[in-house]
């Protein structure tokens, strides 16, 4: 056998056990995932807040309790998370927001909304009008391509 075949051979078993490794690795991180979805299914309960604030900032800025930043990994500390200041009752709160309806709770409203410890899985009712989520505005490229499309008789790509 030529050294390339040999060489060839190698990478493809490395990369062989790479992929086996990732499979097994995936299939544990998932079953975490599950139980904790469990847990936080568990916990959840439904409360009316007034939103003060919403940003997205890092864990030891946000100004949560300091067992929770004991808990976190070292590496996810200077991530930036969705974090809402809100008024529960007579008192105010932080509380970290799911990423996926962070940019649906509003500022400045009342708001029903399912909570799971500090955690904010969902926002169910809304009093007053909902505001309209802010439309990112379309870079000069994506305009071109769009106007493009529209002369060529194609839908445009959303």
């Amino acid at each position: 056998m030529s050294t390339i075949t040999i060489v060839f051979l190698v990478i493809l078993a490395v990369l062989l056990v790479a992929v086996v490794a990732l499979y097994f690795i995936g299939k544990k991180a998932q079953k975490k995932q599950a139980e904790q979805q469990e847990q936080i299914d568990a916990m959840k309960q439904t409360i009316s807040m007034l939103v003060i604030d919403k940003k997205r900032m890092k864990l030891k800025d946000a100004g949560l309790p300091q067992i929770i930043l004991d808990q976190t990994p070292k590496l996810l500390r200077g991530s930036k998370l969705p974090v809402v200041k809100a008024k529960v009752g007579p008192q105010i709160m932080t509380l970290i927001c799911e990423e996926k309806i962070f940019d649906a709770v509003p500022v400045k409203k009342e708001v029903k909304a399912v909570v799971s410890g500090i955690y904010i899985t969902d926002v169910k009712g809304l009093h007053g009008k909902a505001p309209a989520v802010e439309q990112k505005k379309k870079s000069r490229f994506k305009q071109l391509v769009e106007k493009a499309q529209e002369k060529a008789g194609a839908k445009p790509v959303k």
